[in-house]
């Protein structure tokens, strides 16, 4: 059997009761993270496997957790049946938001781990505590949904010092019954950066790509196509999408069928209200930034 290497590595799983999402943000100095340590079910919980990661430990706590155990009773069955569990660190949190982790006496130092509610924060070969310490405090403090808090907690550690041997990859993974794509898995939000020299940052730019693609405005924030809207969309659509037409206030139905087909080019089409004439300001003011005039 081939000796596994160590997973050093910063990492929080945790669970947001108002959605009903779990999630794991994870970083580290080691080539695509992402594919080792997260793990997570709608219903079930989230798991983080790391230092030398046994990644069954993803699998069989999930199933314990669906099952009805607690994340401290996962966590101590996980590690009663694994003779090397000295090397391993893991952070649960089950399906109630109850959080347990655990980290074996033989991970290497800075090794060690916070929880609190609804959360588990660990890491391994990091600059000293202050990173879980930041990490966990970033989570508690950040606005906003569970993707953005379990990012902003990651990017709280790395500000800390991190992974004292540097940097190369991050991933966010995070669970919510219905939250893929067309509602049909449950797969929220799963982006991976596996090989770059400050991945955190390049994570943040794919979750802000994520809402732009995927997002939904408020009627609040929803520009009708008319105005200076059909004007300015309709000169790009001039230069980029070969629309002849004139330039005008309103949008005929040669300029919206031009519309309609460079959105679908552009994969806006949930972001474009063609019933309502409207279209959502994010995708407005990205697209006249990308093919300004």
């Amino acid at each position: 059997m081939r000796t596994a290497r160590r997973v050093a590595t910063f990492s929080i799983a945790a669970f947001d009761p108002q959605a009903q999402a779990w999630g794991v943000a994870v970083a580290s100095k080691f080539p695509a993270v992402g594919a080792v340590v997260p793990w997570a079910e709608a219903g079930a919980g989230a798991v983080a496997t790391q230092s030398y990661a046994n990644t069954r430990y993803g699998p069989e706590g999930l199933a314990l957790m669906r099952n009805g155990a607690t994340a401290e009773a996962a966590l101590a069955a996980l590690l009663d049946s694994d003779p090397q569990r000295a090397q391993r660190q893991v952070g649960l949190v089950d399906a109630r938001g109850n959080a347990a982790t655990f980290t074996g006496e033989s991970c290497l130092a800075w090794a060690g781990s916070r929880i609190g509610a609804g959360y588990a924060v660990q890491g391994n070969i990091l600059s000293g505590p202050q990173v879980v310490d930041a990490m966990g405090m970033a989570f508690e403090r950040s606005p906003g949904d569970l993707p953005q808090r379990l990012l902003e907690a990651l990017a709280a550690g790395d500000a800390a010092g991190g992974d004292r041997r540097g940097r190369q990859s991050a991933a966010l993974y995070v669970t919510r019954a219905g939250g893929g794509y067309a509602g049909f898995n449950d797969r929220w939000i799963d982006y991976r950066v596996d090989d770059n020299p400050d991945p955190i940052p390049r994570l943040r730019d794919l979750l802000d790509l994520h809402r732009l693609y995927f997002g939904q405005s408020p009627p609040a924030e929803k520009l009708p196509l008319e105005g200076d809207v059909a004007r300015r969309l309709t000169r790009l659509l001039q230069r980029h999408a070969g629309f002849t037409g004139p330039v005008t206030d309103q949008l005929d139905p040669a300029a919206l069928e031009a519309l309609v087909e460079f959105i679908g080019r552009e994969n806006f089409e949930d972001r474009l209200d063609l019933a309502g004439r409207l279209i959502d300001r994010p995708v407005f003011e990205h697209l006249v930034s990308r093919f300004p005039d």
